[in-house]
């Protein structure tokens, strides 16, 4: 794991790396990236009948060790059945409490990337929230980490990484989520060597 505090160079480091990412983004990931919340947010609403904080805290917490897909589906199943199934008891009550009113900021960790994910989608437009998840760190620190543990239940570890993305995007004016999105697809395509694993699996969570 990397250490929870780094000098001047080693924050630069990070912000720079994420920037290369940004910079090799085709126009078409650039355009996706740019759209991923505001869909996330689309679906969210229509999921829950309308109720898009419900929604929105539904795919957080139900996004843990999750691919997209698998998140996504879980969710829709949730609002179809009325009660959330498929994940850790401990998610599965947190979205039942959510489901039932409870305010999602009340239930997730919202200093880490559960809270943020919810707050990148419930409103897309948010100029602070950005979810580190496992690939969003490997970017930042320039390292693919695999089945390492990244250490991102730390409060400030995941702040000194959010630092990393929220500089790039004040630099490239733009929005942290959208620095995160892009450079997740980035990431994750090249990895996968085509655009259509991610597009089915998109988004695995830390």
């Amino acid at each position: 794991m990397i250490p929870v505090k780094a000098d001047t160079a080693t924050r630069e480091q990070y912000v720079q790396n994420v920037l290369a990412v940004f910079h090799r983004a085709t126009p078409d990931q650039r355009a996706r990236g740019e759209a991923w919340y505001r869909t996330a947010h689309q679906l969210a609403e229509m999921i829950s009948g309308g109720d898009v904080v419900a929604g929105a805290g539904v795919i957080a917490v139900l996004s843990a060790n999750k691919s997209w897909a698998a998140n996504r589906s879980l969710a829709e199943r949730a609002f179809v059945t009325g009660e959330p199934s498929g994940h850790t008891g401990d998610n599965l009550r947190k979205a039942a409490k959510i489901m039932a009113g409870v305010d999602p900021a009340e239930v997730l960790p919202m200093d880490v990337k559960t809270g943020n994910f919810y707050r990148c989608i419930l409103d897309p437009t948010d100029p602070e929230a950005v979810c580190i998840d496992r690939h969003a760190h490997d970017i930042a620190v320039g390292e693919t980490y695999g089945n390492r543990d990244r250490g991102l239940s730390s409060k400030r570890r995941y702040a000194l990484i959010a630092h990393a993305y929220r500089e790039a995007a004040m630099r490239l004016g733009t929005l942290p989520s959208t620095v995160q999105s892009v450079t997740w697809l980035v990431q994750v395509e090249s990895v996968a060597g085509t655009g259509t694993r991610s597009r089915e699996h998109a988004r695995s969570a830390a």
